[in-house]
């Protein structure tokens, strides 16, 4: 269930940095009713950021071969990495 206080409460650092790391989830602030701050642990964002960018590469792909490009099997791109990285 998200975390939502008001922006009033951002007064009290040590508790909202006690929930973000407790619950590793973003907590939501509202200014007059509104949605205004979000806060998380630095933790939850790296994982957030990490799962992001995975997201991101696999939109970026599945449009690719949307768009025409030809899919390359895993032996396919085993072998071009190993070429890359390892000669």
């Amino acid at each position: 269930m998200p975390i939502i206080l008001p922006i009033r409460d951002l007064r009290d650092t040590s508790r909202i940095s006690e929930l973000a790391h407790k619950n590793q989830e973003p907590i939501h602030f509202t200014k007059n009713g509104y949605s205004d701050l979000v806060v998380m642990s630095a933790e939850y964002y790296d994982w957030f950021a990490r799962e992001n960018r995975i997201d991101q590469a696999i939109d970026k792909a599945e449009k690719e071969v949307a768009d025409g490009a030809t899919p390359m099997s895993l032996d396919e791109a085993r072998k071009t990495l190993n070429e890359k990285y390892y000669g």
